[in-house]
């Protein structure tokens, strides 16, 4: 993994754990997303609320949001391939998302 793009719902935030009904995902989500910084995966990440154009200038996001509406996100793309839509990573997923990069950066 050399790459990850996540695309958010709208969100209080840039990373959604503000505010004082945060879902419990969210501060796991994010502590992932610094691990995998650190491990040197490229991060991109938009918030619909705060940065709409980069969702409609993205026409494979653009298509999901016209035919799925906003219920469809998050979307999160591993190295430009979508890799979950609708929900953030599992538990297992996350340590998996980590060797992966770990993988990437010694290749």
């Amino acid at each position: 993994m050399k790459s990850l793009k996540i695309y958010d719902p709208a969100m209080c935030c840039s990373t959604g754990v503000c505010g004082l009904d945060v879902d419990p995902i969210l501060p796991r989500f994010a502590g992932l997303v610094s691990k995998l910084a650190e491990e040197g995966v490229s991060i991109e990440r938009y918030n619909l609320a705060q940065q709409p154009i980069a969702f409609a200038q993205n026409p494979d996001v653009r298509a999901v949001l016209e035919n799925e509406g906003p219920e469809a996100l998050p979307l999160i793309y591993i190295d430009g391939e979508l890799a979950l839509k609708g929900r953030y990573p599992e538990t297992a997923e996350r340590g998996d998302w980590v060797q992966r990069a770990r993988k990437a950066v010694q290749a």
